[in-house]
């Protein structure tokens, strides 16, 4: 199969024709998110201080008003949940359970119902009281987003799921005004893929998406902290504690949400349905009590940065919030848990950091870095994606002085779940997405992907014939250096080839292992 000069610069040529194509496109997706997601912005934050105005005028009128609030609360719960179940389930959610089966080809991409559902439901649920974050709806609809505009701009099926996680990664950077968290998400995270296409397409709609964030709402850091100073190498270690009970945090989470999501399965659907009215009409109560413990939880964040609590108090928040998530979660409700995780992460850290200050006055250590640092910290261990934790930390509050903590503590919670045998959480509830058969429905005709070869990968050096392909799965074409090649089965598979695959329907659950024997994901 040797090439010739004139074939690889024409190989060249059709690559750099299919950038030329698809980089405009990916501005048009982050110009089409930065705007859904703003918008989703300016929803979210009407409905917090709706929530607000309506707590000032109910609370002079005593218990009569408690209860006014109270079904307020469950009602706008129920109304978010019956909107997910009637006219788009796959909106459940953070949302990116499904993006990830998406882009596995296992499930098909919802369009402008979806939008509507998770935008609606979303700010209902939000709005609430609910611990979730706008960070989920805003990846999901910017992933459906891209999906739309390929289809109208007639794509072909790797330039669709291009747009499709250059939308998601758009929507995170549009959420946190975040552009590099965007990307590594979507590369460490969503894709596990680093091509040059995705890289670039993501890397183009985030900062797009991000910029029309700005112009509407300004330049301010979503956390801003004042300068904080590297902490000294002696308390490198402690830090590398924070990250260690931030990962045993992290575990238990995971097993609490998905504990939460399988009893919710067993119940029949007019259970979930009161079960979502009834954490609506809690969430409010407490909202009654304290309104700062509700919703996202934005201040508590910036509460923790700034070095406001006791230790007492802070693990009794960090025990009240990590219930209110793993409920409001389990109601169904569109909404994300990147927000809920960084209040628990925050005031984790700063619980250990004045312990710390109070046992080693002289360490010299800023609460805002104990509070950032356990941010990070818990991300990874829950996610298992430690830089997008690490880029978001930086982006979000500016602290770049504080790196090397951010790196051994991110590491550190990881480890711990790795050791514990949890698997990241969004692979776990991906993998519950593809075991329920109503979530979404698989794509009705075969399928066609571009899926590259990666070094070091099962399948390099292995002739078709001896790859085990099942039934329904066939590889159509080979591009090598940029020469395409018909395939037989006594073709090698070398390091760098591309691969044009076709899939029948009945054959997505082959996708996972294909991937795996590709180098694109690990077992």
């Amino acid at each position: 199969m040797s090439s010739k000069p004139g074939s690889l610069i024409s190989g060249l040529r059709r690559r750099h024709e299919r950038r030329r194509r698809l980089f405009p496109r990916a501005l048009l997706v982050g110009v089409g998110v930065g705007l859904v997601s703003s918008f989703f912005r300016a929803a979210v934050d009407r409905g917090e201080d709706l929530r607000a105005a309506l707590l000032g005028n109910l609370h002079p009128r005593g218990v009569l008003g408690l209860l006014a609030f109270m079904s307020l609360g469950a009602a706008a719960v129920t109304l978010a949940v019956l909107m997910v179940r009637r006219f788009a389930p796959a909106a459940a959610g953070s949302g990116i359970p499904n993006l990830k089966a998406v882009l596995h080809r296992a499930r098909a991409m919802g369009g402008a119902r979806l939008i509507m559902v998770k935008f609606f439901g979303g700010a209902a649920a939000i709005t609430s009281g609910l611990a979730l974050g706008r960070e989920g709806p805003t990846i999901q609809m910017g992933g459906a987003l891209g999906s739309l505009l390929s289809r109208r701009l007639r794509s072909t099926a790797h330039e669709r799921q291009v747009m499709i996680s250059a939308g998601a990664g758009a929507g995170l950077a549009a959420a946190f005004n975040a552009p590099l968290a965007g990307l590594i998400f979507v590369l460490e995270e969503v894709q596990k893929n680093f091509a040059p296409g995705i890289f670039t397409a993501t890397f183009i709609a985030s900062v797009t998406a991000d910029s029309v964030s700005r112009v509407l709402f300004g330049q301010r850091a979503v956390f801003p902290t004042l300068p904080v100073a590297a902490p000294a190498l002696a308390a490198i270690p402690l830090f590398i504690l924070l990250g260690v009970a931030a990962g045993v945090l992290a575990v238990v989470f995971n097993r609490a949400l998905l504990a939460t999501m399988r009893t919710m399965d067993r119940l029949g659907a007019r259970c979930r349905l009161g079960f979502a009215g009834a954490v609506g009409a809690a969430v409010a109560a407490i909202a009654w009590l304290e309104p700062g413990l509700v919703g996202g939880g934005g201040r508590l964040v910036e509460q923790a940065i700034a070095g406001r609590g006791l230790v007492q108090s802070l693990l009794a928040m960090v025990l009240l919030r990590f219930v209110l998530t793993v409920a409001s979660y389990g109601t169904g409700a569109p909404g994300g848990i990147f927000a809920p995780l960084l209040v628990l992460g925050s005031q984790t850290g700063l619980a250990l950091g004045l312990v710390v200050t109070a046992t080693l006055p002289t360490l010299g250590v800023a609460p805002a870095a104990w509070a950032v640092v356990g941010m990070a910290a818990l991300f990874a261990g829950t996610v298992r994606a430690p830089l997008t934790g690490i880029v978001l930390m930086l982006e979000m509050t500016e602290s770049y002085s504080l790196m090397l903590p951010l790196l051994v503590a991110s590491f550190a919670a990881q480890w711990v779940a790795d050791i514990l045998r949890e698997p990241p959480i969004y692979d776990a509830l991906l993998q519950r997405e593809l075991q329920t058969a109503s979530a979404t429905q698989l794509p009705a005709s075969a399928m066609m992907l571009e899926l590259d070869v990666h070094p070091g990968a099962p399948f390099v050096g292995s002739k078709v014939s001896e790859i085990g392909l099942p039934v329904g799965v066939l590889i159509v074409a080979l591009e090598r250096r940029g020469v395409d090649f018909v395939v037989t089965g006594a073709t090698l598979l070398n390091a760098g080839d591309r691969l044009a695959i076709a899939v029948a329907p009945e054959a997505a659950h082959a996708l996972g292992p294909l991937r795996v024997g590709l180098g694109l994901e690990h077992d």
